[in-house]
């Protein structure tokens, strides 16, 4: 603690101001608490992540360790046990912390560890949502939105009262962490949270229905000898109603694992289908590469270009076409952003039909078969079922 520049004392420079409320409350705090933990971290021989900066990485020798932190939570694991137990020892005697042993819960996300891999979910935070909307007993639906359905701004009369709306709604972005198999429909209730109206309310109780018959689903971790990246990359051309923008969507996979995914509108309009997945593809390359640098600093570099699949042709020509043409120049940071990538060998764009496009259920409504065979590709799926003598 010190003494706030311009205010400084000169009768009692090394006094500090008594505080009338707790300093854990004040805003200052956090960033304060980072800067003592990282600190030491570094000290003890801990690198900070340029990716992550909460990620820390110590690797010395033979020993290797990852810390995560967010805010006074930890995850810390290391190549060996006793290497990881003389770590916690060692964080312990400088701050006052509880060893609570094998993962198993994390900023309410459950983690199921069993011999065949990890098994994310949020089970009880989905149960507590529809049990917040008063939907705890309600008839399940087999898809989060149907095929048809798209939200315009000015249908419906007005909610009432939009709190319940946008709790809901912060809610849901949150049971996506685990849940991808929902992000496209929570993508659309959200854009409407500053004026919510009654079809919108409706579309939210879709998902609230589906999440009713899927409590249970989560993301599957398995163990992979693979250590390469794919990524798939969609759009919905045009998709928004009021203002004709188009949605992105990808997800991306190393080796059968899940690893990242998002569904996003896109900043401007596209004049053409072609542009609007070239623009999904760049959001798709710059997730990559970004995954691919906090490898790096995983010490696990990829040797191999990721392969990104898109199913426009128009836009995988774009990707390697050196020539500018004039209908594509207002795109053109985009372009070159994806064509440097693709130039010096990191990036791979190639084209996969729409029947194997998994980032389609990142864009729009799709049939419940389709969308249960893509909810299954991305490893959304039901615990694993126990097995006799396992614990």
């Amino acid at each position: 603690m010190q003494q706030p520049p311009g205010f400084v004392d000169p009768r009692a420079p090394n006094y500090v101001c008594r505080l009338k409320r707790s300093l854990y409350g004040l805003k200052q705090a956090p960033r304060a608490w980072y800067t003592r933990f990282s600190t030491f971290l570094i000290q003890q021989g801990f690198s900070s992540s340029v990716s992550d900066t909460f990620l820390f990485v110590y690797r010395h020798g033979i020993h290797t360790a990852y810390l995560l932190l967010y805010v006074d939570d930890i995850i810390l694991t290391a190549s060996d046990s006793g290497f990881l137990k003389t770590l916690i020892a060692t964080i312990s005697r400088e701050f006052k912390m509880t060893d609570l042993g094998s993962l198993h819960h994390f900023l309410g996300i459950t983690v199921t560890r069993d011999q065949s891999g990890l098994f994310l979910h949020q089970s009880q935070y989905a149960r507590d949502i529809l049990q917040r909307a008063a939907m705890s007993s309600c008839k399940p639906s087999t898809t989060p939105v149907d095929t048809s359905s798209k939200l315009s701004a000015t249908d419906g009369p007005l909610l009432a009262d939009g709190s319940l709306y946008r709790s809901l709604a912060g809610a849901l972005q949150y049971l996506t962490f685990t849940r991808p198999d929902i992000t496209y429909a929570v993508q659309q209730v959200c854009l409407f949270m500053h004026a919510p109206r009654e079809p919108h309310f409706q579309f939210m109780k879709r998902i609230l229905r589906y999440l009713q018959g899927t409590l249970d689903f989560g993301i599957r971790l398995t163990p992979s000898s693979a250590t390469s990246l794919t990524a798939y990359s969609d759009a919905d051309w045009g998709g928004c109603l009021d203002s004709r923008r188009s949605t992105s969507g990808y997800c991306v996979f190393m080796g059968n694992n899940l690893l990242s995914w998002s569904s996003k509108r896109q900043n401007t309009i596209s004049r053409s289908s072609a542009e609007a997945e070239y623009r999904a593809i760049a959001n798709a390359v710059a997730e990559v590469s970004w995954l691919r640098n906090l490898l790096l600093e995983l010490h696990v570099p990829l040797r191999s270009a990721t392969l990104v699949y898109c199913d426009n042709v128009s836009a995988v020509y774009l990707s390697g076409n050196p020539v500018q043409h004039q209908r594509t120049k207002h795109v053109e940071i985009d372009i070159h952003f994806v064509r440097e990538k693709v130039r010096i060998g990191h990036i791979r764009v190639l084209h996969v039909p729409a029947a194997y496009q998994y980032a389609d259920i990142f864009t729009k409504g799709l049939p419940r078969p389709l969308f249960e065979s893509f909810r299954d590709s991305l490893s959304i799926r039901l615990p694993p079922a126990p097995t006799a003598g396992a614990y």
